[in-house]
Parts: C-alpha cells; structure tokens; sequence
C-alpha cells in the first residue's frame, strides 16, 4: 500500500522547526546577557564571597540553559529528520506515479500503433469496398484517443518535473519545416492552404519542447479554419524572435483568450465546430512556454481568424546536426525502394509491413540485431524503419549500425519510439537518423520516407 504525506503533518513539523530555530536564538541573547552579568560582577569591588556566591548562581543558571539549549536542538534534529523522510515519501510518490504513466503509456501506444497501421492499409483499399466508412470512424476515434494519451503523458511529465528543458541553439525553420509535414494530409483534406515562411532565424530553446507548441498551435488552427489558410512564421523583435501561427478561422471572443489556455476549457469555436477535444492542447502550450521561459501572446479578431504565437531569445546560427535534415511537404505519390524494418511487436510489424507494401515499397521484417545480421549477404536496402526499445534491453540503433557498417555510412534511417525523454532523442539525432513519436500517424511517416528516398 501507498504511504502518500498528509500536507497538515508536514505544516506542524515545518512550524516546529521554526520554533525551534526561534528559541536557539533566545537561548543565545541569554547566554549573552549572563556574560555581561559575570564581567559586570568581576568589575565590582565586592569581597571574595559575595563574587563567589554570583559565580556559582550564573554557574547553575548557565547549566540551566545549556541543557535547555541541548533539548531544543535535539527537538530540532528529529523535527528536521521527520521532514527528510516526508520529503523521501514525497518524491518516491512522484517517481513512481510518472514510472506508472511512462510504463502504460508505452503499453497503450504499442497496440494503437499496431491498430493505427493496419487502418490506414485497409483505408488506401479500393474506395467503396464494404466497411470504409466504419474504418474512416474508427480511425477518428484512435485520432482522440491518442492525442488524450500524449497529452497526459506530457502533463504528468511536466507535473512531476521528469520533463527539463535542454536549452540549446533551435533552427527555426527545421522545426517550422518539420510541423508542415506531419500537418500538410490533414490540411489538404480540408481543402485549405498550410504553410511556413522560410527563416534562417535560430532560438534559444528546447527543440522538442519548442516542436510540439508549434505542432499545437498549427493544429488548432488547421482543425478550426475551414476557409482559407494558416501560415507559420518568424519576425525579429530586438533581440528576441517572435513566432507566430496565423490563421483565417472563426476568431476567438475577448471573454474567452484567458479562459482557453486553462485544462478543460474550449471556446465558442469549437462547440460550434463540433470537434471533439479535452481542451488539454493549449495548457500544455501554456506550460512548455512557462518551463522555456517563452512568453505566450494571442491576437485574434471574431469572423477573420487569430494569430497565436510565443517569443524568444534569438541564438546565432549554428552547424546543422548529422541527422537533422531540411524537409519538404511532398504530396502522397507512389513510393518504391527497399525498407528493412526492425520491430519487435509481430503486429505493430504486419501493419507496417502491409503498409509499406501498399505504398510500393519492397519490405523485409526483422525483429532484432541477431536477424538484422542475417541481411549482410542479401540486396542493399534503400531506408530503415527501427523502433528504438527491443527486447533484451536491445535498441534499434544497434542494428542500424550494423546495417550502416555493411551496406554504407549514408543509409537513411528513422527510428520510431515511445519515449519522450531527451536523451533517447539525442541518441537517435546523435546516430544521424530521423526520429517519429509513437503513435506515428502514417501519412506523416509516408512524407518523411518518401523525403528520404529523394535524397539518398
């Protein structure tokens, strides 16, 4: 069971500290008046009994005190180890709630994966075959629930303070670029315009953290403009960069710009709209801003459309990163190359390899370094697709190296995961390979690899 700290406790124990500290500090003013009392004493020409007898009196009274004193700083001492322990319970509690929803969260988006996959293979079928139109529903509905389970992973993250931003030099237009690809099937489904400004304007900020505001932002305002267009874009404001979303939708009422950035709450627009959504994605926005040290501003006129927005401290520009490469939208053409695709969840594998097929794509699945080795003597593969976390506490980058090793250095390579963390995004970014977060929605990734296949 649980031992979770009653807040009530923690006060008492704090405020008996706090006496404590307070009765120390009378214990020394009279310790300091009972030496003044003795010099005082001495200075006198009294005889040698009356100073005897002041002597033994400040004695017993100095006794007296310093054992007063001995008790409060014991009294102190166990006060100061009941805190340290509350504290321990404290943050035990923290570790073990964010371990809970990393560990689910990586369970749930595993099978959603599988199911996201094989829909979008039976959604690219010949139109009109029976049960089309369920598969659009069911496809929605894992849209929802996905967004919820990223929403609550992030929150929980930022709640328990395991989410730290790394600030580092960000290339504004990668992250603009980046946002684009994974928006543009969902714009051009609704027949409206999406695109970015290109910038050579770099931030100070965390990449991955300052990728999903954006991300956010663009996808609010794609899902809420009807006609018309959203642009991304740039502006230097003295020495900070101002970062905008704009769009053409229905505008958000005055009464409602405090209100929508707060968990839960969602504006006129959308209830009109009809969308569904837990009115999670702009307090995240709110919150990663906050942690960035961002300022967030909205500007928005009803029946015209809103700009979104955050600024921050403009960096010099750096060397772009091994890995981090300059993607252009591309629209959804036949595919065809080789893919080795390391996985090892056999139906997250089916789907993708029934995917990849679909899209043109010569496919070969393996489910780890061991069957990886074993494609050394076959034909040269053109991209792989490998999700990070094997078993045996075995990555995919380790076949990727291997494969690297045998078939060339410049062997496109994207990995696919759950975790969130910086340090496996470094890892990935650091290996020269591109990186997709669990649940991938498959247009974005057909983007991505068709991007890849132009270049090598």
């Amino acid at each position: 069971m649980m031992n979770f700290v009653d807040p009530s406790r923690r006060d008492r124990q704090t405020a008996e500290a706090e006496s404590a500290d307070q009765h120390i500090e009378k214990l020394t003013r009279v310790n300091r008046a009972l030496v003044r009392r003795v010099e005082r004493a001495l200075g006198q020409p009294e005889n040698a009994s009356s100073l005897f007898q002041a002597a033994i009196a400040l004695g017993a009274e100095a006794k007296a005190r310093t054992e007063e004193l001995k008790d409060t700083l014991a009294q102190l001492e166990r006060s100061n180890l009941d805190l340290k322990r509350a504290r321990d319970v404290a943050e035990r509690a923290d570790r073990i709630k964010t371990g809970f929803f990393t560990a689910v969260g990586h369970d749930v988006l595993q099978p959603l994966q599988a199911a996201r996959l094989t829909l979008s293979a039976l959604a690219e079928m010949e139109e009109g075959l029976p049960g089309q139109q369920l598969v659009g529903q069911v496809d929605h509905a894992l849209s929802i629930v996905e967004d919820l389970l990223r929403t609550i992973l992030d929150l929980s993250r930022l709640e328990s303070g395991a989410l730290r931003p790394n600030i580092q030099p960000v290339d504004l237009n990668e992250i603009f670029n980046s946002v684009v690809v994974g928006l543009l099937p969902l714009a051009a489904a609704k027949g409206i315009s999406l695109r970015y400004r290109p910038t050579r304007m770099w931030v100070m900020s965390d990449p991955i953290m300052l990728r999903r505001i954006v991300q956010n932002l663009a996808a609010n305002a794609v899902r809420y403009t009807h006609v018309g267009h959203v642009l991304i874009c740039a502006r230097p404001r003295g020495a900070d960069a101002c970062v905008a979303v704009y769009d053409t939708g229905p505008g958000i009422a005055a009464r409602e710009r405090e209100v929508i950035f707060q968990e839960f709450e969602r504006g006129e627009a959308s209830e009109r709209d009809g969308s569904l959504g837990f009115g999670l994605g702009l307090s995240i926005v709110r919150r990663m801003s906050a942690a960035l040290g961002h300022e967030l501003f909205l500007r928005s006129a009803e029946g015209r459309g809103s700009c979104f927005g955050l600024r921050a401290k403009r960096a010099a520009a750096m060397a772009r990163q091994p890995g981090r490469t300059s993607q252009s939208p591309v629209q959804q053409v036949k595919l065809s190359g080789r893919v080795v695709v390391v996985e090892n969840d056999p139906a997250v594998a089916a789907g993708m390899v029934t995917l990849l097929k679909q899209w043109g794509c010569e496919t070969r699945a393996v489910r780890n370094f061991s069957e990886a080795s074993d494609l050394a003597g076959g034909p040269a593969p053109d991209i792989v697709l490998a999700d990070y976390h094997l078993d045996d506490h075995e990555t995919g980058l380790k076949s990727v190296r291997l494969l690297r090793k045998v078939f060339g250095a410049r062997l496109p390579a994207i990995v696919v995961t759950a975790d969130r963390t910086p340090e496996v995004a470094k890892a990935v970014l650091s290996a020269g390979c591109e990186i997709m977060l669990k649940p991938v929605k498959p247009a974005e990734m057909r983007s991505l690899i068709a991007h890849l296949l132009r270049k090598s």
